[in-house]
């Protein structure tokens, strides 16, 4: 089967960026999105409208899934450390890597996997241009499955914030991908941004680091590449040190974060974690 040539064009994008040392930069074509402007989003879900979208939206979201786990477009092979989520007290900041379209399904699984989905709610912060301008299903899914949308706009992304900020201190899980970019079926972990762990530090809840670690399957995909076979690995939790101001305790958290997931992916693929740029922060810092 001949491979997809903008799969091919994809991974070419990666390795120039990654020899750049430019590692926030999406690889595929993201959508045009609109503004978010004010008012626009109901980001604290208080609305009856916001619920009951919510619910016919995981609904469709759930047989979706089922139908992709039973073809085999996603596979899910293992997840390990799932009682870090199960002895959660609070809410916590969810970081993962971000590999694929479907990553956010398999961290999905990952959630119901664990007895705190039967008391805490998963929010999943997602790009402005995703929530405004997808289409058809996914867009959907997009604007109704407890998704917190970034905005251009300064107000509408206080209300983001403080979005943010109520799920956690209600108890709630929010999923970030703090790498700030997907690059398909790259292993690596990438560096983080830091927006994640202010998150958490402000609302003094620990993060959560999951690093999704891949296998090539027997079977050849659409794109005529192999299905991925992914291994979930849920780390111990990060706590904030309330000592200090939330920008400063960040940084740590960030740091930490960056550190476990660089020693699962060393410990998974057996190899050293090196970048075809050489070391990231000296690049970003040159």
């Amino acid at each position: 089967m001949n491979q997809d040539p903008e799969r091919l064009a994809g991974l070419v994008r990666i390795e120039s960026l990654e020899r750049q040392g430019i590692f926030d930069q999406d690889v595929e074509e993201d959508p045009p999105g609109d503004v978010i402007l004010p008012g626009t989003v109901d980001y604290k879900q208080h609305k009856l409208s916001s619920k009951i979208k919510a619910k016919i939206a995981f609904s469709s979201a759930r047989k979706f899934l089922n139908k992709i786990i039973k073809d085999g477009t996603l596979r899910i092979k293992d997840i390990h450390g799932i009682e870090h989520l199960d002895a959660l007290t609070t809410g916590a900041v969810i970081t993962c890597n971000h590999f694929n379209a479907m990553d956010s399904f398999a961290m999905q699984v990952a959630y119901e996997r664990s007895t705190c989905h039967k008391k805490r709610k998963l929010f999943r912060v997602i790009r402005e241009g995703n929530y405004t301008s997808f289409p058809g299903f996914y867009g959907m899914l997009m604007r109704n499955c407890n998704t917190l949308p970034l905005s251009s706009n300064m107000a509408a992304m206080k209300e983001f914030l403080d979005g943010v900020d109520y799920h956690l201190r209600r108890g709630d899980l929010v999923l970030v991908y703090p790498e700030q970019s997907m690059w398909w079926n790259y292993r690596k972990p990438k560096p983080l941004k830091r927006g994640a762990f202010t998150f958490a530090a402000k609302a003094g809840v620990p993060v959560i680091p999951i690093f999704i670690c891949q296998e090539d399957s027997a079977d050849i995909g659409p794109d005529g590449f192999p299905i991925q076979e992914m291994t979930i690995f849920v780390l111990p939790p990060i706590h904030p040190d309330k000592k200090k101001h939330p920008i400063v305790a960040s940084k740590a958290m960030a740091d930490a974060n960056y550190a476990a997931w660089k020693r699962c992916y060393e410990k998974f693929y057996g190899v050293k974690l090196e970048y075809l740029c050489g070391d990231p922060e000296k690049k970003a810092t040159a």
